[in-house]
């Protein structure tokens, strides 16, 4: 995987040393998460990204953790497959795409911008601002209109899953593992439809939800390379949303990129069980004590909307509750840390080479472990892999180059589709 040499050389540096050598790399290289979810209460005039709120991702803590540029996610559960869901969904993706063009038009406009190019995320960084990006999380929110596709195109969207969890009218969900029920087998024909409007306009497809099916049927059917913007390696932790070998060649051969992602359940499953088990009574214990009974998220997902906004914002609450209080627990089992989260990317990088892998959080969407938290704390990714005997260069293609690569070559695509007429 890594030069002996480089590794040898991080091994004679003190931790002084060390930590001051990462701090210069983490400075330089632009830091790029794909995947941080939003809500959209937190872009208003008064309760905004400008403030230090509680969330996991806003500017201060993006400042202090040395955080560029942020993939901001328009996320849209999934419903009925009917107008009226389709609607629904339709009006929650633009407000997101409304939060998102407030903050950098409006709210905080001398702090981020948003980029929806490579040279323009270059541009943004030099002149010491924050770069936005969009992503779109499930392709539902198309509905069965495709012009669609140009429409969120157009409000700066740069990539997209045609599922999350629960099969869309685009594609099977990874979801349907539990069941071994589907309903496409794989991409549906409006899907097909779909992935030629991405090509077409040089929107990245993302396959972290998919089904793997759909996922090898979407490479089969895309003209450019695709991206898993939040999975790892399913081979270190068994699950659904993590990518097994088969699908990491494919990537690979596709020319792809897997954005390892720092969420504990997806890192390392006999650590997370354990401390979950654990956290799970206490979070019974402080979740009655708030009038509320602790739920499985498939009982939060079918609830009525009302309902289950009321639910999470208790739910939110709870969870700051028991934050604080396991910081001072003595017994609690270990939780996952970015040495866990470095081993998936070692693990990918041994796997399908180091110009396939990159890193995102999904924080504010249940992301988050030891060591990186929230944005504050990004830094620390950076000093791990510094540890392990990552060069700069290695390491700037983690963070951002690997990426912005098969942006520039969907971009790239979408111009030689486009002007064949």
């Amino acid at each position: 995987m890594l030069n002996s040499c480089n590794e040898s050389k991080s091994e004679t540096l003190s931790e002084e040393q060390l930590i001051a050598k990462a701090k210069g790399i983490h400075d330089r290289v632009i830091v790029l998460d794909t995947h941080c979810d939003i809500n959209v209460k937190n872009f208003t005039d008064s309760i905004n990204y400008s403030q230090r709120l509680d969330n996991q991702v806003n500017l201060p803590k993006m400042k202090e953790g040395g955080l560029d540029v942020p993939w901001f996610i328009v996320y849209t559960g999934q419903d009925s497959l009917t107008e009226s869901g389709y609607a629904k969904a339709y009006d929650n993706a633009m407000s997101k795409f409304d939060a998102i063009h407030k903050l950098c038009n409006d709210i905080a406009p001398n702090d981020i911008e948003l980029a929806t190019t490579s040279d323009d995320v270059r541009r943004i960084i030099a002149k010491g601002k924050k770069g936005a990006m969009i992503g779109i999380e499930n392709g539902y929110p198309i509905g069965t209109d495709i012009s669609n596709v140009k429409k969120f195109y157009d409000l700066g969207a740069r990539y997209m899953s045609l599922s999350h969890n629960g099969h869309s009218q685009l594609c099977d969900s990874n979801t349907g593992e539990s069941d071994d029920v589907w309903l496409h087998n794989g991409v549906s024909d409006l899907g097909k439809e779909v992935i030629k409007e991405m090509n077409k306009y040089g929107m990245m497809i993302d396959v972290s939800h998919p089904s793997k099916e759909a996922m090898k049927q979407m490479i089969a059917l895309s003209k450019a390379p695709i991206i898993a913007s939040h999975s790892s390696a399913r081979a270190l932790c068994n699950h659904s949303r993590n990518l097994d070998d088969e699908q990491l060649e494919l990537m690979k051969q596709n020319g792809g990129v897997v954005q390892t992602v720092a969420f504990k359940s997806y890192l390392n499953t006999e650590k997370f069980e354990t401390r979950n088990k654990k956290l799970k009574e206490i979070e019974a214990i402080v979740m009655d004590s708030l009038g509320e009974k602790l739920v499985e998220r498939s009982e939060i997902r079918s609830m009525p909307e009302a309902e289950r906004e009321a639910y999470i914002e208790t739910y939110m609450e709870m969870r700051k509750i028991v934050d604080e209080k396991s910081k001072t627990m003595t017994d609690l089992p270990p939780a996952a840390d970015v040495g866990d989260f470095v081993d998936h990317i070692d693990y990918l990088v041994d796997k399908i080479g180091l110009k396939h892998v990159g890193i995102s959080s999904d924080f504010d969407g249940g992301g988050g472990i030891e060591g990186w938290s929230d944005a504050s704390e990004t830094f620390n990714v950076t000093l791990e892999l510094v540890r392990r005997g990552y060069t700069e260069e290695e390491i700037s293609l983690l963070w951002s180059g690997n990426l912005l690569r098969v942006l520039d070559e969907c971009q790239a695509i979408a111009k030689q589709i486009q002007s064949e007429g």
